[in-house]
């Protein structure tokens, strides 16, 4: 029975040799190589915040222009004024004669460009009248005579908001006398500069 026992013991052993002798090599196959890096796009860096232009820098406001004339611009305004004579009118007329043009003509451009700077600067239109008729009809008279002086200057380019009317009739003359060439003196416009009221 020992004899047996090594019998199949010697067999178990030579058939596993067998075996193992029997089965394909299988050659052992070569590790696979480290994977590749995958180049997968990459996310672009985060964006800075891009930085805000500086607000500019505050420039001062530029200071309002004057609405009212300097001394010195008054003072031009009050020579032109003088130099513009009274415009005349014949009797119970209240047209433009070419003689009372020629006087609203003489520097009234010079003065519309000093004006147009000084929107509130006014000028008064004087409406005056000789001694003859009523004070009624004279104050109507006075005022026609002022009127179209301030179209005609209005049509120079003075603008018509700074130009304003009174009539005075003939309750101021600048002649006292009773005869045709004072009364002529009397009939006619005067312009003044409004006083300032601030």
């Amino acid at each position: 029975m020992k004899h047996l026992r090594l019998i199949l013991l010697t067999a178990a052993v030579s058939i596993t040799m067998i075996g193992a002798a029997c089965t394909k090599k299988v050659a052992s196959a070569p590790p696979p190589p480290p994977p590749q890096p995958v180049q997968t796009a990459s996310a672009p860096p985060p964006a800075r915040p891009t930085p805000r232009p500086a607000p500019p820098a505050a420039r001062p406001a530029p200071a309002p222009a004057p609405r009212y004339p300097n001394a010195a611009t008054r003072a031009r305004i009050d020579e032109l004024l003088a130099k513009i004579e009274d415009a005349y009118f014949d009797y119970d007329k209240h047209t433009l004669r070419p003689d009372a043009i020629t006087a609203l003509q003489a520097d009234s451009t010079e003065l519309r460009d000093i004006l147009k700077d000084y929107p509130t600067y006014k000028l008064t239109i004087e409406g005056h009248c000789d001694e003859r008729g009523s004070a009624e009809y004279n104050m109507a008279l006075g005022d026609a005579r002022a009127h179209a002086a301030k179209d005609y200057l209005v049509q120079v380019g003075i603008p018509a908001g700074q130009l304003s009317l009174v009539s005075y009739g003939k309750e101021r003359p600048v002649c006292e006398d009773h005869d045709e060439a004072c009364w002529q003196k009397n009939r006619r416009i005067h312009i003044v500069a409004v006083a300032e009221t601030h």
